[in-house]
């Protein structure tokens, strides 16, 4: 473990699930208020451009008839769920019934304790705040907005997911999120507790620092050749 890291970069873009939050959050409180809700929601947004995508795209992965009911759809989101399969139609639905959850009050988001207070100084000092999360931009925007700390979507500019960057294990979609951050790889920075992401970024040209937290899923797992830190107190961020 590093006690201190200073990285120099112009941008940081910050991975959610075990990075800035804690996965069991994730998979407890929100997966168990989108997993009753599935059903009614496909049936009563079928005419929905996005869901209509995602339904048709579930089909095809899980390998079901083309015909497939609603009920067989959401019996194979269940089982992604049980899983935790990041599969991109799975991660559009359930985005939008927490997106619907959060405007309503009925959930809200968790952070550590230690990420809200370095994203307000990081941002103070000017550095350019990013996401990219599995989870999709229209859960992305919410969990930002309903946190802890009030709203923080000021602090960030842009969010990515598997739709409009990519995977998070290929190097590709870091080539994708630099071009549209229109950031030179070497100048940015990735924070992520998932050894396969810390790859990707790295042979994208990308910083990266590895997150071991106590008690996520990735917690002492082999990072190689990444700086690994446990805190986001652990990490100085400063522009070139």
């Amino acid at each position: 473990m590093t006690d201190t890291l200073t990285v120099t970069a112009r941008t940081l873009v910050v991975d959610l699930e075990g990075t800035t939050s804690a996965a069991g959050f994730i998979l407890g409180d929100l997966y168990d208020y989108a997993r009753p809700r599935l059903q009614d929601w496909l049936e009563a947004h079928a005419n929905d451009a996005a869901v209509s995508e995602a339904r048709a795209q579930a089909i095809v992965e899980a390998g079901l008839p083309s015909g497939a009911d609603t009920t067989q759809v959401v019996g194979v989101l269940h089982d992604w769920m049980a899983k935790d399969v990041k599969a991109t139609p799975l991660k559009t639905i359930q985005g939008q019934i927490w997106a619907e959850g959060f405007r309503r009050g009925e959930i809200t988001s968790h952070f550590f304790d230690d990420v809200i207070p370095n994203l307000v100084r990081w941002h103070g000092a000017g550095v350019r705040l990013a996401v990219f999360s599995s989870g999709s931009v229209t859960s992305q925007v919410p969990w930002f907005r309903h946190s802890p700390g009030g709203d923080l979507t000021p602090l960030v500019t842009d969010y990515f997911d598997t739709v409009n960057a990519g995977p998070k294990k290929i190097a590709s979609s870091y080539d994708a999120i630099a071009a549209e951050l229109g950031t030179p790889a070497g100048e940015l920075v990735f924070f992520t507790d998932n050894p396969d992401e810390v790859s990707a970024a790295a042979d994208a040209g990308w910083q990266v620092v590895a997150f071991s937290r106590e008690g996520e899923p990735f917690f002492g797992a082999d990072f190689g050749d990444a700086p690994v830190v446990s805190s986001f107190a652990d990490v100085e961020v400063v522009t070139p």
